[in-house]
């Protein structure tokens, strides 16, 4: 449906979409907490739009959808559907299709939001802003567009975020709103974006995997798991991110959980020989060597890109 090419001139950087410009919108709205306020009921309401609503990204989105790192009920995979789209990035379908691709072409020319290449408003933001990725490669998810309803829900996938809006106001009122809905969706875009750009900037790097990925315990905090990503880039379909038992990956709890219930099944873990620490250690060494060479390599010019 799209070629997977782009330009990130300056003029490119910062041409916006009719989204692009929803995406503005929804920052804007969240100023009026000013006059609005906060309550314990509002504070809760907004903690609880997040944690749902990420899980459905990182559980659904990510883990599921892109990734396919567990199986589950064609209902329930509607659910995470649904869940996903609630946190307003856009339908399954778009999403998985554009993060397979990131996996496949990651930091080179040919990624979509590469924070090496391109730097960190367009790994962040612009990327997502442009108007350049509204549609997605439907070859990328063919395993999943067999299924209409997730064809359904993807086409129209303002459905779960407006009624997840509508549901706060009936709770809450105009600051049930506001907090429930648009201030926690603001934190779901960064918190999800920030992995995309700051993942491939700051942390530490236990494997060499031919790209920048980073382990970052802070951003595995704000984001139930996804921080871990050198370890998600080094072996991608692991439904459990945090390989150890102290990088902490609430995610993988609560897929583990639903396990029990048979509501999910057939998890897929990092194999044992990723886990020795002779693995990591040359991990570390080809990692550090590769960081030192792409340090001294030129930076491409930005015309060429």
């Amino acid at each position: 449906m799209m070629p997977y090419s782009h330009s990130t001139s300056m003029t490119n950087q910062f041409k916006l979409s009719a989204s692009g410009l929803l995406f503005i919108a929804v920052h804007f709205v969240c100023l009026s907490v000013i006059w609005l306020g906060i309550t314990w009921q509002a504070a809760a309401l907004c903690a609880g739009m997040f944690l749902v609503r990420k899980f459905g990204i990182t559980g659904g989105y990510h883990r599921y959808f892109s990734h396919r790192s567990y199986k589950t009920s064609r209902f329930f995979q509607f659910v995470l559907a649904f869940i996903g789209g609630a946190s307003a990035q856009k339908g399954a379908l778009w999403w998985a299709a554009h993060h397979r691709h990131h996996h496949k072409h990651s930091d080179t020319e040919e990624d979509l939001h590469s924070a090496k290449l391109e730097g960190f408003y367009w790994s962040h933001v612009g990327w997502v802003l442009s108007n350049e990725y509204d549609e997605y490669e439907s070859k990328a998810v063919q395993d999943l567009t067999k299924y209409p309803e997730l064809v359904f829900i993807d086409k129209y996938h303002w459905i779960p975020p407006v009624t997840v809006a509508v549901g706060c106001y009936l709770v809450g009122g105009w600051i049930g709103l506001v907090w429930g809905f648009f201030v926690s969706t603001v934190i779901l875009y960064h918190t999800t974006f920030a992995i995309n750009s700051l993942c491939h900037m700051f942390g530490n790097r236990r494997y060499e995997t031919g790209e920048h990925s980073k382990n970052s315990l802070w951003l595995a905090f704000l984001t139930l798991g996804e921080g871990w990503h050198n370890n998600h880039h080094h072996y991608p379909i692991s439904c459990r991110q945090g390989f150890f038992w102290y990088e902490v990956d609430i995610t993988y709890y609560v897929l583990k959980t639903l396990s029990f219930f048979h509501i999910v099944w057939d998890l897929k873990a990092p194999p044992a020989r990723l886990l020795k620490r002779e693995a990591m250690i040359a991990g570390q060494a080809e990692a550090a060597q590769a960081e030192a060479a792409t340090a001294s390599e030129p930076e491409p010019a930005l015309a060429s890109r």
